[in-house]
């Protein structure tokens, strides 16, 4: 039973390949300032790993480097973030996924309900009529 609920896990981190696979493409580099110490790679399970995590950026678990400090400081992280916030790349990886899912046939639309609003629709439509006296 619990090998074929595994596709229900929240994602916390991506192989490399699956980043280049599904994710790498979409993702736009930095143009000025030098270059990060971390590939994009780790940054993005960083990031992952705080939605999951759902911390303040200052909490990021990080790890250390050989001499002891965080391999990568957590605003190096946001400013990352928020570049690929700005560009809409997670606009185009969540798109990206969902018309490969569709062309491979694995996506079951009547699960997909967004905000709830069909199922509120569904609900005053379908309630009893209150009697007006």
């Amino acid at each position: 039973m619990a090998q074929s609920q595994q596709w229900q896990r929240i994602p916390t981190e991506l192989s490399l390949g699956q980043f280049e696979q599904f994710v790498l493409s979409h993702l736009t580099a930095g143009s000025r300032g030098p270059a990060s110490k971390l590939t994009a790679h780790a940054i993005f399970n960083y990031i992952l790993k705080l939605l999951y995590l759902g911390c303040q950026w200052k909490a990021l678990p990080i790890a250390m480097d050989r001499h002891g400090r965080p391999e990568i400081h957590y605003t190096s992280i946001y400013r990352a973030f928020r570049r690929w916030q700005a560009c809409e790349c997670f606009d185009a990886v969540f798109l990206a996924s969902v018309v490969r899912l569709s062309h491979d046939q694995l996506l079951d639309t009547s699960v997909i309900h967004g905000d709830g609003e069909k199922r509120r629709r569904q609900y005053w439509l379908q309630r009893p009529q209150a009697h007006e006296g």
